[in-house]
């Protein structure tokens, strides 16, 4: 016999019965979390951290090392939790765990580990060198221990007195190179039409749309540049390690002789050339620091992480004259952005809130950023002169790049502070637009209408572009790089012919930017603050406050607990250094907002 079917109606009600109901249970299971969550927090409450007399400060970054979080720390728990995460370790935390620990007699030695940092920017490295220098200069001796580096770790670790490798590690010296891929052939291919408006022979961001190789225009720039980071790296090393640039030239130009000269074991031909101090386990190592600080009671060396040292500080007093510092960290991009991205909204308002803050003396803008669209620059470098005019001193920190946008919004403070290492100039933009009406005809789609103005079609994707709106375009472009030049000559006290001559899209080193005028003193983040607490007049009694969005008391607590939860093992995640699912030109456009077109000042200048 047939069972008889519901009819409609009563399918209806059960759908949504099934809704409700499944909703009911998610919304019980989150509050049984959240209630098993308190639980485990009031169980495991972590006790005040002390630090123990006759202790080693370990410096040892998970992931990359940023200047800002890229994520709230609600999302970064939860992804710890659940193996997901992509580490990321503060520069600023390092760099004040290390000067607070020169003068802290609690601490007896400061060790470098590098093995899991994966990438820390050149200019980052330089201003690091000079912190760990400081250290060394109170008598305190520096040691570093890893199972394997590769250039970046390397660089990192040779800062240290005495350098210790597993036996079965190898160092990698590679030096610094710019590869990209090219897409005119696979566009080509899809029927694809680029139109691509720039100024600048050297402005190269968009170049992969429209070329199968590197102009030569771009390879001429690139080898300037990275050659002068090159170089930089050879006299760090040198002076670290005690070895001549020229011998260090000869290990990475002939890796494979110097191999099998040292029996084909990397640790041996490491010792050999000077690259490591000592050869030994990390029970070996650790049973050496234990004579250096000591036995912590469990077996092994006493010491702290810098995470955790750096929660020993004492707040800044709300009440206290401070240096307020703005991070323009990632792509510059239109509204309200999170941590790790320049929003044209999110970032200005940060900006005003220290500009009208009585207690903030003067403003530091800590720029790491290869730039972005056109707009928020003009907006942010804006509310920056909106802060000058105020009477307030602003002096801007270039991290490991500042091109282009980044550029743009740094122009206008009192100080430009760069590291010889930072990445800056690229004063030029670019427009892009994609059309495919070949594409769609492929498959059968065509494209018709009417409208009022030959402009009504100008920038449908799905139509041919015109020769009108070609003309538009570039005169948008052309009007936008001369409004930029004629910024950066009356920001820099040089003529617009001088600005040309260093713009059109080119590339320079901070040393380099410096020569020519775009920088004003070489130094880092320090240094920036201690100029603007100079100019403010404040002397040496001033707080240093971040404005940024801060965790709430929730989150706060959330990030407490998911310090004592173990890292996940980060071998599966080192696949995420090398894989990305959207090739980096393409993300910037994709992200943007939906507009005809949009004008870009960007350098797609990272090194590898």
């Amino acid at each position: 016999m047939n069972e008889r079917k519901p009819n409609g109606f009563v399918r209806v009600l059960s759908s949504i019965w099934n809704v409700i109901n499944g909703t009911r249970k998610v919304v019980l299971n989150l509050i049984f979390l959240f209630l098993m969550m308190l639980f485990l927090g009031a169980l495991f409450s972590q006790s005040p951290i002390v630090v123990e007399p006759r202790s080693a400060l370990v410096i040892n970054p998970v992931g990359m090392v940023v200047e800002q979080y890229s994520s709230d720390p609600i999302e970064r728990a939860l992804d710890q939790a659940m193996g997901a995460e992509q580490p990321e370790a503060r520069f600023r935390d390092i760099l004040r765990s290390i000067l607070m620990a020169r003068n802290d007699d609690r601490i007896g030695a400061l060790v470098l580990d590098p093995d899991q940092l994966w990438s820390i920017g050149p200019a980052q490295l330089s201003e690091l060198q000079r912190v760990v220098d400081d250290f060394r200069a109170s008598g305190k001796p520096v040691y570093g221990y890893s199972e394997g580096m590769e250039q970046g770790q390397y660089a990192f670790a040779s800062m240290a007195d005495e350098l210790w490798m597993h036996p079965e590690g190898l160092v990698f010296l590679q030096g610094y190179g710019v590869f990209r891929n090219y897409y005119k052939d696979a566009l080509d291919l899809l029927d694809v039409n680029v139109h691509l408006f720039r100024v600048g022979e050297f402005k190269s961001a968009a170049e992969p749309f429209i070329r199968n190789d590197m102009s030569e225009e771009s390879k001429l720039a690139n080898r300037y540049w990275l050659n002068g980071l090159w170089q930089n790296l050879l006299d760090q090393l040198s002076a670290a390690r005690e070895i001549s640039p020229e011998a260090l030239t000869d290990i990475t130009q002939n890796y494979d002789v110097k191999l099998a000269a040292a029996g084909g074991s990397p640790s041996t031909m490491a010792i050999d050339n000077g690259l490591i101090d000592r050869v030994a386990t990390r029970s070996e190592f650790n049973d050496f620091m234990i004579g250096v600080v000591a036995d912590d009671g469990h077996g092994s060396f006493r010491r702290i992480g810098y995470e955790s040292y750096i929660q020993t500080a004492l707040p800044v007093s709300p009440l206290q004259d401070k240096v307020a510092i703005v991070v323009a960290e990632g792509e510059i991009t239109f509204g309200d952005q999170p941590p790790g991205t320049v929003g044209g909204e999110s970032t200005v308002r940060q900006i005003y809130e220290a500009r009208t803050d009585k207690h903030v003396k003067a403003i530091v803008l800590r720029v790491s950023s290869p730039g972005g669209a056109v707009l928020p620059s003009e907006k942010i470098r804006q509310e920056l002169q909106a802060a000058r005019d105020s009477g307030l001193p602003v002096i801007v920190s270039m991290g490991t790049v500042a091109a282009s946008g980044g550029y743009w919004i740094s122009m206008s403070a009192d100080q430009i502070f760069a590291e010889p290492t930072t990445i800056t100039g690229s004063i030029g933009i670019f427009g892009l637009m994609f059309t495919i009406p070949r594409t769609l005809e492929k498959i059968g789609i065509h494209a018709d209408g009417v409208g009022t103005t030959p402009l009504s079609d100008a920038f449908r994707p799905d139509l041919p572009m015109s020769e009108q709106a070609r003309n538009i375009i570039q005169q948008i472009v052309d009007d936008g790089y001369e409004s930029f030049i004629n910024k950066v000559a009356d920001s820099r006290g040089m003529s617009v012919e001088q600005v040309n001559e260093v713009a059109r899209g080119r590339v320079w080193t901070g040393a380099q930017a410096h020569e020519r005028g775009l920088v004003d003193t070489m130094g880092g983040l320090t240094d920036a603050i201690a100029a603007a607490a100079q100019a403010a007049g404040m002397g040496d009694r001033y707080g240093v406050e971040y404005f940024e969005k801060q965790p709430t008391a929730f989150e706060q607590w959330i990030l407490d607990l998911s310090a004592s939860i173990p890292a996940p093992d980060l071998g599966v995640l080192e696949l995420a250094r090398s894989v990305t699912s959207v090739p980096e030109e393409l993300r910037l456009f994709l992200q943007s907002p939906q507009k005809p077109v949009a004008i870009y000042a960007h350098c797609f200048c990272s090194v590898q």
